[in-house]
Formats: structure tokens, sequence, C-alpha cells
């Protein structure tokens, strides 16, 4: 997370349309496209996908496979070729560059569709999670939020000491 960052917050309700379109609201898709209008949309857990700002998820990727690929030149993950194979899997269908059209319109790209598990017709919560924002399958949301509410207090005072 770079100094500059925007705290994302809100819970908005969108319809995703028969195309898988969903809109972004305004004032969550104008700090994740303040550069341009391309995002990073991620698979984060069984119906939930993130929104991130591209500049800071490459930044970060970048470091991160560069810290990998040295340990592995150094022959420091040798007899954990699993865990790098898994890793590269995970890697290659985690995430997707996708741009945001007018009114942060996007559009939800195939093999992440039934990841987020709505069809079109169906409700999509829109949730900011203060450095991304998330598309949630409601179902999933409020069990989320029912096993996480309970330590809000406690995580709210650990970070904000």
């Amino acid at each position: 997370m770079t100094g500059n960052a925007k705290f994302i917050l809100g819970e908005y309700q969108r319809t995703l349309d028969e195309r898988f379109r969903l809109s972004i609201p305004t004032e969550m898709s104008d700090v994740l496209t303040s550069e341009s209008n391309v995002c990073i949309l991620a698979k984060e857990r069984p119906g939930c996908l993130s929104l991130w700002d591209a500049s800071q998820w490459d930044e970060k990727m970048k470091e991160g496979i560069e810290l990998i690929e040295k340990k592995m030149h150094a022959g420091r993950l040798e007899g954990r070729i699993d865990e790098v194979q898994m890793l590269g899997r995970l890697l290659s269908t985690r995430h997707k560059s996708i741009s945001l059209a007018g009114r942060g319109r996007l559009v939800i790209p195939e093999g992440f569709r039934s990841f987020l598990g709505v069809e079109p017709g169906e409700e999509v919560t829109i949730v900011g999670a203060a450095v991304c924002v998330e598309l949630w399958h409601p179902t999933h949301w409020l069990n989320y939020l029912e096993g996480r509410m309970p330590e809000f207090r406690q995580i709210f005072d650990q970070l904000s000491q």
C-alpha cells in the first residue's frame, strides 16, 4: 500500500445485467481509476471478487514475483516445487486486467462469473474494503459479516492505536 492510498468504504447493491455488466459506484470507481480506467479484478474467496488500482497491484505483484524468482535461482526453494507450481497455477488464473467503461461499468469475464456465483438479474453486494472494492454474492457477504462483525471493535482498536 502506498502512502497516498485512499480509504474506500461503503456498501451498495447493484443488479448484474444480462451481459454480466455491473456498475461500480462513482465514489469507488474514481479511487480505483485515478491514473487510468484499467483495474485488476481478482478472485478472493468463493463468492467474492475484488477490484484493485492497477498500478498498486502491479507494483506489489512484481516485487513478490521477483523475490520468489531470486529465491529459486539461489536454490532456496529446492524441495518446494509443488508449492511453486501451485502458486504459478493460482497466479495464472487469479487476476485479470479489466477496463471500467463509462459510469464505472465493468463486464465480469468468464472464469470469474462462476467464482462469484451470481447470475444475470441477481443482486451483487459491492463493498469498500479499505484498500480495494469487493464484489460479493449477497449470501456469502452476509455469512462473512455474521462471522466477522463480533471482531469489529477489537480490530478497530488494534489498527487505530
